[in-house]
């Protein structure tokens, strides 16, 4: 998949259902990070650890229970070494049972277009019914990938651990891939015996970032290959072009009417970005359509909209809003400038 549009370079049986074992652990670090955006979960708060959260198996940090852990050290041991006793402790946090967690993970999946998924934990351990699908994973981690601190932890290779209790348990991080794919910085791996060797990874070269996903491998090395051999794929066929990016200010200014202010900063609400198959010759065009606005603007109000063409076909479009405010005139204000003209003849 392609991230920035969210296009399918290649795919097969992507929508068949399966168990993805710790692959799930991307959309407990979506909630948790989008949580921590809300101001719902502050990074340096100390979360106390459950007895259920210590005692969980699998892939651990081997927390105490009853101690203190640092929010962004437990979500770090997730990212990094995929434990389970963190995850829960996390799940416990933010929605007071991993039960009650795992409600709003499935309808966070729902929000996403994940239609071929159910989680009944947050680990993803064997537990029926549970499964998920290659596209569905794909759409969490491309939603994850937006987060600028989930980068900080996929990019760890090897980090020790504290516990408060003076213990260090040594984390090395799952993916291989971040070492041995030129480009690549994140992705979850997963196995267990009902789901075999999965791995979810995105990689980025020039302006293009794609993310590939394998369910069900035979063993590790077949899904890193099989990563890999996606990678090597789209890089060799696809090249990506972005028009206008998220936030990003246009070249072009709002003018302004009633204010002191007399231009202000425009930006997309959304990316405008394509992906194609090198070779092929189609004609982009960008329209950015900026109406004059009238104070008071405030930050965030929408004021145009861009469209993207291809071959003069509209294939994309996004609203424009104001990076700026524009007060209107005070009293003042307006008599000096209707002052200006006055002497005019």
């Amino acid at each position: 998949m392609d991230d920035a549009s969210g296009v399918a370079l290649y795919a097969r049986e992507e929508t068949k259902r399966l168990p993805i074992a710790s692959m799930c652990k991307i959309m407990t670090l979506l909630l948790a990070l989008e949580a921590a955006d809300a101001g719902e979960l502050d990074y340096q708060e100390e979360i106390v650890v459950s007895e259920r959260a210590a005692g969980m198996g699998g892939s651990q940090v081997f927390l105490g229970a009853g101690l203190s852990y640092c929010a962004d050290e437990l979500l770090k041991s997730i990212a990094v070494c995929s434990a389970n006793d963190s995850c829960v402790a996390i799940a416990e946090r933010l929605s007071g049972s991993e039960s009650a967690f795992c409600d709003a993970m499935n309808r966070r999946a729902k929000e996403l277009g994940a239609e071929n998924t159910l989680f009944a934990n947050c680990t993803g351990l064997p537990k029926d019914p549970q499964y998920s699908c290659a596209k569905d994973v794909a759409l969490m981690l491309r939603a994850l990938l937006e987060h600028e601190k989930y980068h900080e932890y996929s990019r760890i290779w090897l980090e020790d651990f504290a516990h408060p209790d003076g213990r260090t348990t040594q984390m090395t991080n799952t993916n291989k891939l971040i070492r041995q794919y030129n480009g690549c910085d994140g992705g979850k791996t997963g196995f267990t015996n009902e789901a075999g060797f999965c791995l979810a990874s995105c990689a980025k070269r020039n302006q293009m970032q794609v993310i590939a996903v394998v369910i069900g491998a035979p063993d590790s090395e077949t899904r890193f290959a099989g990563v890999t051999s996606l990678f090597d794929y789209a890089f060799d066929n696809f090249e990506s072009e972005i028009f206008i990016e998220e936030g990003i200010a246009l070249a072009e200014n709002a003018s302004v009417r009633g204010s002191r202010v007399k231009e202000i900063r425009v930006a997309p609400e959304e990316t405008l970005s394509v992906v194609k198959r090198r070779g092929t010759e189609a004609e982009y065009t960008l329209s950015c359509l900026i109406p004059d606005a009238v104070a008071p603007v405030m930050q965030g109000e929408k004021l145009g909209e861009a469209i993207l063409f291809r071959d003069g076909v509209e294939i994309g479009h996004t609203t424009l809003v104001a990076l700026d405010e524009a007060p209107r005139y005070t009293w003042g204000e307006a008599y000096r400038e209707g002052a200006k003209y006055w002497n005019i003849v």
